[in-house]
């Protein structure tokens, strides 16, 4: 193997049981490779600048190899895990090169507490919107990492279309909310819009124009006594600051989350699952 192949990892299939070789692995953190994943993970300007960002561990990328999803530079541990050998393995018979790590230096660039030894680089892409879409999400300003990370996890399990960030929300594409969400990035539309946008996307909806539907703490429709099987935008607020004032004057409706208990509010992720499967209780019933 010439030294252009070096520190990558290639498939060997000329036996039964495929094998990976690992040469001439990286080993200083000024590598150009490292210090690209560094950056990537800490900085947002340098994920916005580059429209990429990090997955770390073989299920999120194990999801998006499945999905589709190219995969820009792969990184290996010397030390991988089992699930994360195995992965490499598919990925090499795939013809897709990887990058081996010593497991030191893999553990000071991770950012989990117990890497599996395996991270990759993709691009910010997401499916796109289907014209017919009938059920979006709005995170309105929500500013909470593993609040939004798990606000785009419940929205893929209640099969919305697509989730809309407002320009005040976190970075969709940090680590945190890359690991709350659980692969969901490969599976929903993604999409940044400002409250016009939004208002003008939903109006015009081809068909039918989809409802703006707000949750609040008060003042507001009982979520069960709504008919949501109608195409709609259930906009989320923060926990802390709730919805803006511009989500409240888009809304053609305020629903509530009625609390018996003595408790001024929910969770913005609680109050999103409860009010994401009241739709799908009425969708499929």
């Amino acid at each position: 193997m010439g030294s252009g192949n070096a520190g990558r990892i290639c498939a060997h299939v000329g036996c039964r049981n495929r094998q990976i070789i690992l040469v001439n692995m990286i080993t200083s953190i000024q590598n150009p490779k490292i210090q690209r994943v560094r950056s990537l993970l800490q900085r947002r300007s340098s994920r916005e600048e580059e429209q990429a960002f990090v997955i770390e561990g073989a299920r999120l990328i194990h999801e998006a190899f499945q999905s589709g999803v190219p995969l820009d530079l792969v990184l290996i541990s010397s030390q991988p895990s089992p699930r994360a050998a195995q992965l490499a393995e598919e990925l090499a018979a795939a013809g897709i090169l990887l990058e081996k790590v010593s497991a030191e230096l893999f553990a000071r660039i991770s950012d989990t507490e117990n890497p599996q030894g395996i991270l990759a680089i993709v691009r910010q892409q997401s499916p796109p919107l289907r014209q017919g879409w009938d059920f979006l999400v709005v995170a309105d300003g929500l500013r909470d990492p593993g609040n939004l990370g798990t606000l785009l996890r419940t929205s893929a399990a209640a099969a919305a279309d697509g989730v809309i960030l407002t320009p005040a929300c976190a970075d969709v594409y940090s680590p945190k909310v890359v690991r709350s969400a659980m692969g969901a990035h490969f599976r929903l539309s993604i999409l940044h819009k400002t409250w016009e946008e939004i208002i003008t996307l939903c109006r015009q909806r081809p068909g039918q124009p989809a409802r703006v539907l707000v949750s609040e703490v008060d003042n507001g429709t009982p979520c069960w006594q709504v008919d949501l099987r109608r195409p709609l935008a259930l906009v989320i607020g923060s926990e802390a600051e709730g919805v803006s004032s511009a989500a409240k004057q888009a809304a053609d409706q305020c629903l509530i989350i009625p609390m018996p208990g003595q408790v001024e509010s929910l969770n913005a992720a609680v109050a999103a699952g409860i009010l994401l499967f009241e739709v799908v209780r009425q969708r499929y019933p």
